[in-house]
């Protein structure tokens, strides 16, 4: 369990910040977002939500990590990808500009949990 843990954090990583490079991309170049675009932000959302699982049942078998800013960062990261699906506007571009932040930020604290957790 501890293997796969570690094995889809570095996923999380490389997808958040795939994600966020490619939304960014397409705000900036003025474009609607669809097809890998957005296909991206969700595979990084899902792979944020299989990892607090992961780590999740990882709490339940007794394991603990080295130091308790690892839970606080991968809550943070949780919240950052959920956080656009409530407070977005409706506005195409925009909800992209958002869901492209909130990815990047839930990148840098899966990086920051990544370094507290090993």
């Amino acid at each position: 369990m501890l293997t796969a843990h570690h094995t889809v954090a570095f996923l999380v990583i490389a997808a958040t910040f795939g994600a966020a490079a490619l939304a960014g991309l397409a705000y900036y170049r003025h474009r609607e977002p669809h097809g890998i675009v957005t296909h991206l932000l969700a595979l990084a959302q899902t792979l944020v939500i299989a990892q607090v699982g992961l780590g999740l049942l990882l709490l339940s078998d007794h394991r603990r990590a080295p130091q308790r800013l690892h839970y606080l960062y991968g809550s943070l990261s949780l919240l950052a990808v959920l956080a656009p699906w409530l407070y977005a506007p409706a506005d195409r571009r925009a909800r992209l500009a958002w869901f492209a932040g909130a990815t990047l930020v839930a990148g840098a604290l899966a990086v920051r949990a990544y370094m507290t957790g090993t």
